[in-house]
């Protein structure tokens, strides 16, 4: 959506301060499925956090899975608290635009969720998604559990390995854990990004995979 920001990421010593809470109200409710904005996953639901360029179009990806119980969109992965989105786009935040996806593993598997993430975008791109330029715009995968980080080590190996018979280079996704301090923490964007292309049906969405199929889920 923006073009010309930042391709390196910010020192935590020059990042932006932040504050110590929301600049904006965020809604309490999805509007496309009807749920709790960022309700925390009851028994037997996990969170999942998924970076994979601008959060609009990432955002529609998941809410259309069956078993995904709620999205939202938000900034992780970078240094200041609280930031707005001007300020992530200045890339003096470090943080990466993303989605967080409840979802009912008995439903949707964390593993079926991470063969999405990986085709429908491409991991190969470092700090960019196509035209989307800057360290928001990176891939990355924040787990919430020991499960999910072993689960999405082994796919990420296995979609190398199918990128490396393709000759489509080497994945860049970030993987960091929720319980890392700082970068970890999962911070909601402002009202209008939150499902913003069911506001706005015909709106950007720059989401391109790399053709190549994630084997196995």
């Amino acid at each position: 959506m923006f073009f010309g920001r930042p391709t390196t990421l910010v020192d935590e010593e020059e990042a932006l301060v932040g504050r110590d809470g929301l600049a904006f109200e965020v809604p309490l409710r999805h509007e496309v499925l009807n749920a709790d904005l960022l309700a925390e996953p009851k028994d037997g639901q996990e969170v999942a956090y998924f970076a994979l360029g601008c959060f609009w179009g990432a955002e529609r990806l998941f809410w259309q899975i069956p078993g995904v119980i709620s999205t939202a969109v938000g900034y992780m992965g970078g240094f200041t608290k609280f930031p707005t989105y001007e300020e992530v786009c200045t890339g003096m935040t470090g943080h990466a635009e993303v989605v967080r996806v409840v979802f009912d593993p008995k439903i949707v598997s964390f593993e079926e969720l991470l063969k999405v993430f990986w085709e429908e975008h491409d991991p190969t791109q470092g700090m960019r998604q196509g035209n989307d330029v800057g360290t928001q715009y990176r891939s990355a995968v924040f787990t919430s559990t020991n499960e999910q980080a072993r689960v999405v080590e082994k796919s990420r190996d296995k979609y190398q390995a199918a990128l490396s018979r393709a000759q489509k280079g080497q994945i860049t996704t970030e993987l960091v854990s929720t319980q890392t301090p700082i970068t970890g923490v999962f911070y909601p964007a402002e009202a209008y990004h939150q499902q913003y292309l069911h506001k706005v049906p015909n709106g950007y969405c720059g989401l391109q995979g790399t053709g190549v199929t994630c084997p196995g889920a």
